[in-house]
This record gives structure tokens, sequence and C-alpha cells, in this order.
């Protein structure tokens, strides 16, 4: 029987934090921000590869997103993932260039914006609750196998039941930061 390893348990909670702080960043706040794209996929010579593999991205204004195409081939379908994407943005193509304006957010986008922060948090929440029942279930074998006291159990339980609290709260404070973001730009 596997043992309750702890930091195995909160590298898994971190993971979730780190995986809706990704998707976070790739909301569009009315600040031009290159990791906006991270999780635009091009298709590129037959399979899908991430837009910074195919172009350089960069941020000469506030407003304003340059994307560098390398290949000339590849100026067509980096448009089109880049219009297809849920980033709502329109690349006006200069050449091998694409620009993004990125427009003034108005109320029904930020209300729409804080709705999908929100749908990712629960995600991230879920991610770590999943983590937490793994952990509980283990310590519950433990307990049932006799490898760990009634005691013991507890002390574990409410160590595990402890460690994802605060990680959903490090999730609600991430969330309360972008709502901010969202509602000052």
């Amino acid at each position: 029987m596997s043992e309750l390893d702890y930091n195995d348990l909160r590298r898994r909670m971190n993971g979730a934090i780190s995986a809706f702080k990704t998707e976070l960043s790739g909301l569009r706040t009315g600040r031009a921000s290159a990791s906006m794209l991270d999780a635009i996929t091009v298709e590129a010579y037959g399979s899908p590869m991430p837009i910074n593999q195919v172009a350089t991205v960069s941020v000469p204004e506030p407003r304003m997103i340059s994307v560098q195409v390398w290949d000339r081939s590849m100026v067509s379908a980096t448009e089109k993932a880049i219009r297809e994407s849920s980033l709502g943005l329109n690349p006006v193509v200069d050449g091998m260039v694409l620009r993004l304006p990125i427009p003034e957010l108005n109320e029904e986008r930020r209300v729409e914006l804080a709705k999908i922060a929100h749908k990712h948090a629960e995600s991230a929440k879920i991610a770590i609750r999943h983590v937490r029942r793994d952990g509980m279930d283990l310590i519950k074998k433990q307990e049932k196998a006799g490898d760990m006291s009634e005691d013991d159990s507890r002390v574990a339980s409410d160590k595990v039941q402890k460690m994802t609290d605060e990680i959903i709260a490090e999730v609600d404070v991430v969330l309360a930061k972008k709502e901010a973001e969202i509602k000052q730009v």
C-alpha cells in the first residue's frame, strides 16, 4: 500500500493553480499582453503548433500586439487561428506581420470575462478537491488496513483538509485580482 505523501498532494494542488493562472493569462483585459496568445494553436505543416513556434509575438504599444510570422505560407493559418480563438481579436495583415488592435472593453464584455474567470476558478477548485479526495481515500484505506490508527487518520485528514482550504483560498485571491484587473481597465 502506498504511503500518504503530503508534498505530492501539495504539488498536484499547486499544478491546478498553475493551470488556472495560465487560463486567466489568456483572458483579454483591454491591455495588450503577449501571453494572451499563448493558448492559440496554429495548424502548421499538418499539425497544431503553439503560436510562439511559428511567429514572434511582441507588444509594441499598450493596445497593440504584433505577430511576426516567420514563414510566409503560415500567415493565413496564423490569422485564421487568431480570428477563431475566443479572444475576439481581428488581425490586420501587413505582409508577414499581423497587427492585433486591442479594443476597449465594454461593460457587457467585462461581465462575460468575469464569468469566464469564475468558470476557470471553479474548474481549478474541482481539480483541487479531486486531489483532496485521493488523499482522503488513501487515509481511509490505510486506516482500514490497520496501517494507521484512528487518531493518526483524523490528524492526517485534518492536515489534508487544511492544505486544501489554503490552496482554494489562493485560487480565490488570484480570481479576485483578475476581476479587479477586468473591472479597472
